[in-house]
């Protein structure tokens, strides 16, 4: 592998995980402590609008930062 490719991929690698770390910390998170210990009302509901891009938003960049890390792997 060329090793300007191979640059660019591990700057695109740095890049999606900086990504993926940051749709992670602005995911809502609903949970207390107190439903770590069993309780708090069971309360479902549904994502909507911008916490649901997020949502996929995520899955999305965590696939594409497993392909990046792989194609490394193999190439390196």
């Amino acid at each position: 592998m060329d090793s300007s490719l191979q640059n660019i991929l591990l700057y695109s690698q740095i890049v999606v995980c900086v990504l993926v770390v940051l749709s992670v910390l602005l995911q809502n998170r609903a949970e207390g402590l107190g439903k770590m210990f069993g309780g708090g009302g069971e309360v479902f509901r549904t994502k909507r609008g911008f916490e649901k891009f997020l949502y996929y938003f995520t899955i999305f960049l965590a696939l594409i930062l497993v392909a990046i890390s792989l194609v490394l792997v193999k190439y390196s």
